[in-house]
C-alpha cells in the first residue's frame, strides 16, 4: 500500500500547475492534503475528486481561503470522523479520520504557532487534545497520523537551528509536544529508518532556498509502535513541485 501526505498550499493553485499529472504518477491508495485553502459557499463544489477515489473534505468555517484538509482514497474507510473528540478543531478544517480494516489514518494540519508565536498556547492545547484522541482511537487499532505536523523535531529537522530556536516550529515548547508523542508509543517513520539523513519536506519561496537546499522537515507520517513492523520505507519527494512543500510517501506491507 502507497500513501501519500502533500501540503499544497492552497488547491487551486496547485491545480493551474502539474498537479494532477503528479497526482496520476504518484498512484496513491490513499493521498491527503493539507492546506487546500478552500472556503464552503452555498455553491460549492470541490474541484478536485479524481475518478476511482472516495473524496473527504473538511474547510475552515472561521477565516476564508484558510487551512483545510482533503483525502482521497481507492479503498472505502469502515467510518469518517472530521476533528478530534467532539469534532474540536473542525471548525478550522484541521483534522479527517478514516478508519480502514487495519488502521486508522488521521490527516491532520496541525496549528502553527504564527508570528511572534501568538497562537502557541492554542498550538499547546492542540497538542495535548490530539495526543489523548490519538490515544483514545489506539485502543480499537493502531494509528497512522499523517500530514503538516508545524514542528521540525530535531536540530538535524532544520537548516538553521541557532538562529530559529525562537521561531514558530521550532521553539522549545513545540519539539518537547513532540517528544511527548513518540515517547507515549509512536513512531517517526522517516527517522525511524533513517537516523542521520538530512532531507526537508518544506522551503521558502525566497532565497534560492529550495536550490540552495535551506529547509525543515515538518510533514510526517507517525505511526503506531505495534504498527512499525509494516512499514517499508518513509519518503520525502523532493523531486515534485508546485508548493513550498514536497509530498511525502509511505510504503506499507500489509
Amino acid at each position: 500500500m502507497k500513501i501519500i501526505s502533500f501540503n499544497v498550499n492552497g488547491l487551486r493553485a496547485i491545480l493551474s500547475k502539474n498537479f494532477k499529472e503528479d497526482f496520476k504518477a504518484l498512484d496513491a491508495d490513499i493521498f491527503s492534503l493539507n492546506e487546500t485553502k478552500l472556503t464552503t459557499d452555498l455553491v460549492f463544489e470541490f474541484p478536485f475528486q479524481p475518478e476511482g477515489y472516495f473524496t473527504y473534505y473538511t474547510n475552515s468555517e472561521v477565516k476564508k481561503g484558510y487551512s483545510g484538509v482533503a483525502v482521497f482514497t481507492k479503498i472505502k474507510p469502515i467510518s469518517v470522523h472530521y476533528g478530534l473528540l467532539d469534532h474540536k478543531y473542525d471548525e478550522e478544517g484541521r483534522i479527517i479520520t478514516l478508519e480502514f480494516e487495519k488502521f486508522y489514518y488521521v490527516a491532520a494540519y496541525v496549528p502553527n504557532s504564527g508570528d511572534g508565536l501568538k497562537r502557541l498556547d492554542f498550538r499547546m492545547q492542540y497538542e495535548k487534545d490530539a495526543l489523548e484522541y490519538l490515544k483514545y482511537l489506539e485502543k480499537n487499532k493502531p494509528i497512522i497520523y499523517a500530514g503538516d505536523l508545524n514542528v521540525a523535531h530535531e536540530e538535524i529537522d532544520i537548516k538553521n537551528p541557532k538562529t530559529n530556536i525562537h521561531n514558530a516550529g521550532f521553539t522549545i515548547e513545540e519539539r518537547e509536544a513532540f517528544s511527548n508523542l513518540l515517547n507515549n508509543g509512536f513512531i517517526d517513520t522517516f527517522r525511524n529508518l533513517y537516523p542521520t539523513t538530512i532531507k526537508y519536506s518544506w522551503r521558502s519561496y525566497r532565497f534560492n532556498a529550495r536550490k540552495n537546499n535551506a529547509g525543515w522537515r515538518i510533514d510526517y507520517f507517525v505511526v503506531s509502535k505495534n504498527f512499525v513492523s509494516h512499514v517499508k520505507d518513509s519518503k520525502i519527494l523532493n523531486d515534485i513541485y508546485g508548493s513550498d512543500h514536497c509530498p511525502i510517501e509511505l510504503d506499507l506491507d500489509l
